[in-house]
């Protein structure tokens, strides 16, 4: 009754005010006899006239900006993905599609499409939305900085970084006396055009430096805190050097530049003294919270606008006053990194690719259209590696450091990246370089960031030695040695069981490393340390309570499955543990491509998955991923399907063939060292007609007659399988038992799937 009541209401109001609408309008018409009204086209049934309107509606400005800005995050994030791939950071990718989508190959060879996706006048709103992103970008890059490392640096740093700022800065200087009469715009006085060269051969990007550090497992390392070190010393020293540089151009003489750099240091001086005591009150009054309140986001993002807006006012331009506003940020960890997560998303992906696009507009590749031109060029790239490269590894070689470590520092010292490129936007921006300068000094950050991985891999060949970091993963020989991959740190606590089930009476000749891998884009210098600690927590606990020593590996990489591989490659490990992961967006470029292990999968559907159309060399969501870790991994590898594994005091193993035969080496090791029981199905028949295999059964029955026994047949029961902590298969088996869609696969316990 109640639903009809309510039908009726809705038909009752809903047409009866449809027919009052229909009326208002009818004698709304007769309003009409006095005005002059326009016929439209589509009213009339005009195609032409429905498809200018259609024109006109691509050419409103809100449809231009939506339509470049779906263009650039697809182009930017497929380049910055491509160079991923090649072990480049994807900034370098990023930076490309700006070219690309520019007037050096879009504008060149597609005219008509250029302009219509990026007319001049739509360039004015791209500029200040890539501002925007930038200026929350400078906003990450001063939470990032760990001011604490300053505080506790060492003499050596303090020299390799003033001078990898000053000697690129003075041979800056001297390139600009060389090029000024042919290169500098009309009207630009030599000391703005030389000062602006001098910076942008002294810039250094601290984001990119510390992502490779982190990537090359070095940043435990003394060379790694030395390198980090000069780094950020080099980043505060150069911006408040871009400052001052900035006052002395918009003022045009140093004398009365003194204004405005006396006005920047007040500005400095009440961020110190005023603001970050306020920001730090705050800090500590909620920064022990699950998560931070709006008003409270509202003040520090209200204090990174007026900060911005006060250095742009002063004149040293909002960028910088987006950098400090992040440096005095509270100095707790997990606050910076909330904050960092609700900002770096927005900006690193939204927003600073249409930086990019935005260099890449003005960056012109042909206007280099001659061989002097590129000689400039290549003369521009000479002395920004020798001045940064160079000078850094010769002031590290002079404080004590021995050649190999001199020039990995050099080498990272002269990554440039994005930092580079915000410094030539100013200086174009300042009218202080001409397009041409600016095009020279884009490609020479390019050569110079694309060069750094390269040149350490040559580095590390030419002194073949290994880091510190990478000698700890070697153990010692005479062991047998188990190395476990875990993403989830409480699934950890299942492949250290499994372990430790196979070692437990042999711990004297035995060893455990626990790994765990992070991808880059997640990781930031300030909270390594803590990211460390929690990922080991839960598993450095369950080794406490198993009375079991672990080493352990924390490294940040770029690719988890080729990493994965080659430590236990590297590592000449018996046996690599790892869980089996699925990945959001698996395979795609827009999605963060998660590792092997970085998310463990619910075990109950992945048997669903196996029991349907699906297996898993077919077109389940991990064929990729599997093929990737057992491609790549030449040694024995055990895949864990973890249906929360307790014990493994119940062990099931179905053989399927005479390849079967080394999982009794298995058995043995889990009757000796945790008195497993184990229950061995013969499916085919084959353990009595195997020589080998009868031969192994016999003797393990023999001498432990009590934990093995023999099954034939090729179905189990629901109520033996309910009693199993672990089923163990070799993998060429689970492909067999996955394609026979045997009706008891849904009931397994916990599954280790191994490859010999």
């Amino acid at each position: 009754m109640k639903n009809y009541k309510n039908l009726l209401f809705y038909f009752g109001v809903t047409g009866g005010f449809t027919a009052l609408i229909y009326w208002i309008i009818k004698k709304g018409k007769y309003l009409e006899g006095s005005k002059k009204i326009a016929v439209s086209g589509v009213e009339n049934g005009s195609w032409n006239d429905f498809i200018a309107s259609m024109q006109h509606n691509f050419q409103d400005p809100l449809a231009i900006l939506l339509a470049q800005i779906v263009t650039i995050i697809l182009v930017a994030r497929f380049f910055g993905w491509v160079f991923k791939k090649i072990g480049q950071p994807s900034v370098i990718g990023e930076i490309i599609a700006g070219i690309v989508l520019g007037p050096s190959l879009l504008g060149m060879y597609f005219p008509e499409f250029s302009a219509a996706l990026f007319p001049v006048e739509s360039l004015g709103n791209l500029k200040f939305l890539s501002q925007i992103g930038l200026i929350l970008f400078m906003f990450v890059i001063g939470m990032e900085l760990d001011l604490k490392v300053l505080k506790n640096k060492a003499n050596e740093a303090v020299v390799i970084s003033h001078a990898s700022i000053v000697i690129p800065f003075a041979l800056g200087i001297g390139l600009a006396y060389f090029v000024y009469n042919r290169f500098a715009p009309e009207g630009v006085k030599f000391l703005s055009f030389s000062l602006f060269m001098g910076i942008a051969m002294s810039i250094t990007a601290f984001p990119v430096l510390a992502r490779i550090v982190q990537e090359r497992g070095i940043h435990k390392t003394r060379l790694g805190a030395i390198v980090i070190t000069c780094a950020a010393a080099d980043d505060i020293t150069a911006w408040c050097m871009l400052a001052v540089v900035i006052a002395i151009v918009k003022a045009g003489t140093f004398v009365s530049s003194l204004y405005i750099i006396m006005l920047a240091v007040l500005y400095v001086i009440a961020m110190l003294f005023i603001v970050k005591p306020f920001l730090k009150r705050i800090g500590d009054l909620y920064g022990s919270k699950e998560s931070i309140i709006k008003p409270v986001v509202a003040i520090f993002f209200l204090v990174l606008i007026l900060s911005s807006y006060a250095t742009e006012v002063i004149g040293i331009h909002a960028l910088f006053g987006a950098f400090m506003a992040g440096a005095i940020m509270p100095d707790v960890p997990k606050f910076r990194t909330i904050f960092i997560d609700k900002v770096e998303d927005v900006s690193v992906i939204l927003l600073l690719p249409l930086f990019f696009v935005f260099t890449g507009l003005k960056t012109e590749i042909g206007l280099i259209n001659d061989p002097y031109l590129w000689k400039i060029t290549g003369f521009i790239i000479l002395v920004a590696v020798v001045g940064k490269f160079f000078g850094s590894a010769l002031a590290a070689k002079f404080v004590g450091q021995n050649w190999r470590d001199s020039l990995t520092i050099g080498a990272l010292m002269n990554t440039r990246g994005l930092m580079e490129l915000i410094v030539l936007n100013i200086g174009l921006e300042l009218k202080v370089l001409t397009p041409e300068v600016f095009t020279m000094m884009v490609i020479m950050a390019l050569v110079t960031t694309f060069m750094t991985g390269p040149a350490l891999d040559l580095i590390n060949y030419i002194f073949k030695t290994k880091d510190v970091n990478d000698s700890e993963v070697m153990l010692n020989h005479n062991k047998y040695r188990i190395l476990l991959s875990f993403g989830n740190n409480e699934k950890g606590r299942s492949l250290l069981r499994l372990a430790h089930s196979l070692i437990k009476k042999q711990k004297e000749s035995s060893s455990i490393t626990a790994m765990h891998l992070s991808l880059s884009d997640e990781m930031h210098q300030f909270n390594m340390e803590d990211k460390e600690k929690n990922s080991f927590y839960p598993v450095v606990e369950e080794s406490q309570l198993l009375n079991q020593d672990i080493t352990t590996i924390f490294k940040v990489t770029m690719d988890i499955e080729t990493e994965i591989a080659d430590i236990a490659n590297q590592g000449d490990y018996d046996l690599l543990l790892v869980g089996l992961g699925k990945s959001i967006f698996e395979g795609t470029i827009l999605g963060k491509v998660i590792g092997f292990t970085t998310r463990i999968i619910n075990p109950d559907r992945l048997i669903d998955k196996f029991t349907g159309k699906e297996g898993l060399f077919e077109n389940s969501p991990f064929d990729e991923r599997t093929r990737q870790i057992i491609a790549k991994t030449k040694m024995p590898l055990g895949i864990l399907i973890d249906k929360e594994l307790q014990n493994v005091n119940q062990v099931f193993i179905p053989i399927f063939s005479p390849e079967d035969s080394f999982l009794i080496d298995y058995v043995q090791k889990l009757i000796y060292n945790n008195d497993s029981k184990i229950r061995i199905l013969d499916v085919n028949g084959l353990v009595n007609t195997n020589f080998v295999m009868e031969s192994a059964v016999n003797s393990l029955q023999q001498k432990y007659p009590d934990n093995i026994g023999l099954i034939e047949g090729e179905s189990v029961k629901k109520e033996f399988l309910d009693k199993q902590n672990l089923m163990l298969i070799s993998l060429e088996s689970w492909k067999v038992l996955v394609d026979s869609r045997s009706d008891w696969l849904s009931e397994v316990p916990s599954v280790l799937i191994l490859k010999h």
